[in-house]
Formats: C-alpha cells, sequence, structure tokens
C-alpha cells in the first residue's frame, strides 16, 4: 500500500471517529488547545465534558490539521481510542473511578510497542508490524488510565538528531513554521503535542531527540537519568544511551507523566539502580519559589562558539536574567576540568546492529524481519541514511568486546570519567544544576544540512547518564521556538522539575502554534 493511500485511509478513519462521536451527542463547549492534565481532569470531574468528548475533540485536531496543514506528525491513529473512552466513562459514571491519568490523550512517539497499534520506528522495513504486547512504560500509561490516541512519526530508526524523516510516512514538519524542521527524532511528538493533539507526548531521547524537538516546539522535554524509566519493548537505537521521557506543554504535566512512567522494570536490568532513589510524585517538588537561593552554573564552554546565532545569545542572556530575578545565584562560568578532551573522548560508539538483531530476535516468530544486515541486503532503508547504515554495519563485534567497551556509563571508562568530571566541578562550586541553551541556533529550513545547528544536548547527558530538562526560553523575532536546558545529578529528577517549575512560572514564555487554532464546536 503507497504513502498516499495510506493516509487517505488515516483521514477516513478519522472521520469516521469524529463523526460518530459527533452523532452521540460529543459537541460540548470546550477548547483543549494548551489544555493540561489537571484542566483536563478538572472538566471530567466537573461533568463539563466526557473522557468521549475529550477524545473525540483530540481525533478532530489530527483529522482537521494533520495532514490539511502540512504537519505529518501523526504515523498511526488507533482505532480503539473511542472504545477506551467509553469504559473510562463508565469507569467514573458508576463506580466514581478515576485514576492519576484518567482519558488523558497520549501521543507515542512509533518505536514504542503498542499491542493495538503497529511499531514501525519510521522505518520501512517494520512496516504494518504489530507486536504482541505493549511496551513496559505503554502499559504503565494505560494502567493509569490514558487513552493512547495515535502514534507520532519519527526518523527512520530515530537516527537524526536535526529533522524527522521516516521511510513510511515522510517528513514531519515544524507546527510553528512549516518551512522550519521540527528536529529529530521524536519531532512527531514535539510538533503534535504543540499543535494539541494530545496533552501527554513520550519521546525517546539517545543523543538529543527529546530535548532537541521539544525545544524547537516550545516545550517541555525531559531525559531521565540512565535506569528511570524502562527501556523494554521500545525498538532501540544504542541501548546504552537510549532512554524515554515525557514531551508535554507544561513542566506540571511532565512531573505527572514522569511519576507515572519512571520505576523499576524486572526486564530492564538497568533500572534497578534507580529502585531507591525515585521519588513517588515529582509534584510534590513544583515550587514557584523553587530558584531562590539556587545555584546554577552557566556552562558558556558548551554554547558560546563562533557558529552561535546572536539572537539566540541574546535571549539566553535574558534567561539568566530572569533566573538571578527569580533568586537564582549564577557561578558564571562554570567549569569542568579537562571537559573538552573528556568530551572528545566519548563518542557514540556503534552497537545500533547488535542491539537491533537482539530486539528482533526476542521477538520470535513475530518479529516481521530477523536482522539489520537482512534490511540491508533488501535496501530497505532511506536513502539518505546510508552513512548511518554504513556505520552500523560496520561493527560487528559485540559491545563489551570492543576496546574501549561499548557498554552503560559503569563499564564505559571515558564515559565514567566524564561522569567524574561533571560531578566533581558541580560539587567544589556547589551547583545545583548546569545550564546551556538547548539549541544555539534556532530551527533550520527543511532540506538544510549545512546551517549551524548549535545542539548542545548530546555534549554531556548522554555519555554521563545525567537528568537534563529543557524548558521555553523564549522565541526570535520570526517566532521560531527557543530552550532552556538545566543538566542535574542522577536522579535528581526532582531538583530539575522544581527549577524548571519556577522558570516556567516567572517567564511563562509558552504560546501556541497560531496555525493550530481551536476548532468550532
Amino acid at each position: 500500500m503507497t504513502h498516499r493511500v495510506l493516509l487517505a485511509c488515516l483521514t477516513l478513519m478519522l472521520a469516521v471517529q469524529v463523526a460518530w462521536a459527533a452523532g452521540n451527542g460529543d459537541a460540548g463547549q470546550f477548547d483543549v488547545v494548551e489544555m493540561t492534565i489537571g484542566e483536563a481532569r478538572e472538566g471530567l470531574r466537573s461533568g463539563r465534558f466526557t473522557c468521549r468528548q475529550l477524545t473525540a475533540r483530540h481525533l478532530a485536531r489530527i483529522s482537521a490539521y494533520d495532514q490539511t496543514g502540512g504537519l505529518n506528525a501523526i504515523a498511526h491513529v488507533n482505532p480503539n481510542a473511542m472504545r477506551r473512552a467509553e469504559t473510562l466513562d463508565r469507569a467514573w459514571r458508576d463506580r466514581g473511578e478515576m485514576a492519576p491519568l484518567h482519558c488523558m490523550p497520549v501521543i507515542l512517539k512509533d518505536n514504542m510497542h503498542t499491542a493495538d497499534m503497529p511499531t514501525e520506528a519510521g522505518a520501512i522495513a517494520l512496516q504494518g508490524f504489530v507486536p504482541p504486547e505493549d511496551a513496559f512504560i505503554v502499559k504503565r500509561l494505560r494502567e493509569a488510565g490514558a487513552i493512547v490516541v495515535a502514534k507520532s512519526n519519527m526518523g527512520e530508526w530515530a537516527f537524526s538528531p536535526f529533522h524527522t524523516i521516516s521511510s513510511t510516512r515522510g517528513e514531519t514538519r515544524n507546527a510553528y513554521d512549516p518551512e522550519r524542521v521540527p528536529a529529530g527524532s521524536s519531532g512527531g511528538t514535539a510538533s503534535a503535542i504543540a499543535a494539541a493533539f494530545g496533552i501527554i507526548g513520550l519521546g525517546t531521547d539517545t543523543g538529543n531527540s527529546i530535548r532537541g524537538p521539544a525545544a524547537h516546539l516550545a516545550l517541555v522535554g525531559l531525559r531521565p537519568t540512565l535506569g528511570a524509566t524502562s527501556r523494554q519493548g521500545i525498538v532501540p537505537l544504542l541501548l546504552n544511551r537510549d532512554i524515554a521521557g515525557p514531551m508535554t506543554r507544561t513542566v506540571e504535566d511532565a512531573a505527572i507523566t514522569f511519576s507515572v512512567i519512571a520505576g523499576h522494570d524486572p526486564a530492564d536490568p538497568l533500572t534497578r539502580q534507580g529502585k531507591e532513589r525515585l521519588r513517588e510524585d515529582y509534584r510534590a517538588y513544583l515550587d514557584t519559589g523553587g530558584l531562590s537561593g539556587a545555584r546554577l552554573g552557566v556552562m558558556r564552554e558548551l554554547y558560546e562558539t563562533a557558529d552561535a546565532d546572536p539572537e539566540v545569545m541574546r535571549i539566553m542572556e535574558q534567561a539568566l536574567d530572569d533566573l538571578r530575578e527569580a533568586g537564582a545565584v549564577l557561578v558564571d562560568p562554570f567549569e569542568v576540568f579537562d571537559f573538552e578532551m573528556l568530551r572528545n573522548a566519548t563518542g557514540f560508539c556503534s552497537r545500533f546492529r547488535f542491539d537491533l538483531d537482539n530486539h528482533l530476535r526476542d521477538l520470535g516468530d513475530a518479529a516481521p524481519v530477523r536482522t539489520l544486515d537482512e534490511i540491508v541486503s533488501a535496501g530497505r532503508y532511506l536513502e539518505h541514511n546510508e552513512r548511518s547504515m554504513a556505520w552500523a554495519m560496520g561493527v560487528d563485534v559485540p559491545p563489551h568486546e570492543m576496546q574501549p567497551p561499548c557498554v552503560d556509563v559503569d563499564g564505559d571508562p571515558r564515559r565514567r570519567a566524564l561522569l567524574d568530571a561533571v560531578l566533581e566541578a558541580m560539587d567544589e562550586q556547589r551547583v545545583d544544576a548546569v545550564l546551556y541553551p538547548t539549541w544555539s541556533n534556532p530551527p533550520r529550513g527543511i532540506g538544510d544540512l549545512d546551517s549551524p545547528h548549535g545542539n548542545n544536548s548530546p555534549m554531556i547527558a548522554p555519555h554521563t547518564g545525567q537528568p537534563a530538562i529543557t524548558v521555553p526560553m523564549g522565541f526570535t523575532a520570526s517566532g521560531l521556538p527557543l530552550g532552556l536546558q538545566f543538566l542535574a545529578r542522577p536522579f535528581d529528577e526532582h531538583v530539575l522539575f522544581r527549577l524548571a517549575y519556577a522558570y516556567e512560572q516567572h517567564t511563562q514564555h509558552r504560546r501556541p502554534p497560531a496555525r493550530f487554532k481551536a476548532l468550532s464546536p
């Protein structure tokens, strides 16, 4: 089936679901643009709208805007979304049951296994593949009452941090400017949440892919500590750096979502590290005065480069002024001994072939393809990913046998040395978190692979395993979003939420993209 036919089928299916909902009394007077989890729960509790109405309104936005508006953020719509909404409505009506994420519409990146929808990882080699069961974090979302309304387009195999192009759905565009990229590889989730196709988004981050797109779409994006969320049931890129996390319009919604998805999974040994260190409810750390007395390290060495955009640098300086005004103490500049040498020594070693083959093998007879070799031999990948495939295929040694080993932080002396240096500098300078712009340049134009990008996200957190959060920092004069990033010690997500929330509340930079207005009831 061609891409064009698939899109036509998707649009028709959405239209049928929305029409069915409207014909069953679902034309309530409410607006979901910028709606938060708290606002949605209040509306459901008060009876202002039902779960069926809330779900239908989000499906209507996808139908009205995704393809017609040229966004191309959605890969699959859940055919069971309205049925799930009815079940939740009955639970609330008959038993007064409302789980933490009751009826919250979720957009999942399409590398997360869903037993009721395809999981393709943006790759034609997996086209139409429906996994036998949900990923661990998807199970947690559903158990908490969430509705997976759709899955988002993503970069093929999550390869690129700069754009979001799959071999199944094509290219996703930036909701703030269709001539700009949403970054990658979770750009579909980012544009979808910015355009209010859902309230909660989930992405994965190997080097950049939650924080980069979140910053380009004026969202909050959290890359958790390695081991804070399970990777079970997620198509891997590099398992020693892969992690899943929330992408939302507010810090509070990110904290609520993270509280649900974080936790120990026996199927993912790395999550044992967080068993005693994760908090139960991260909302408890949200404090409008959370910046008062906080010591923040300004890592100018990371972002003040010859290619940095002057307007972004000016807005970054305004962010620093805002932080001071909110009571923060800035350690400026914050420096890490031998940072450049340590960072350069810690590369993204290639283990994709090994990790993907293991993932496919674990699927057993359900796997649509057996090995990466089989995919490459058949030429079933995007031409522009030729270099990435060559990089992946060029290594035929198990990660633990590489020299140095291509493994987790504790097993890789390069990664451990960088983490130790960063933590030592934070301790010596008594810093709660480190600061830098998520990108030193605005979003690139569609098709532009040459202009400076200023991507700061891959420099520390993916190597050291530390958590980092991006929060809206403002907009360029032309209306392009920018993000401010906070990096903290391992398992200090509560610190990140406290700082980011205080900054968000003090500045109120978030605003929706003008092209995706509220729909008429």
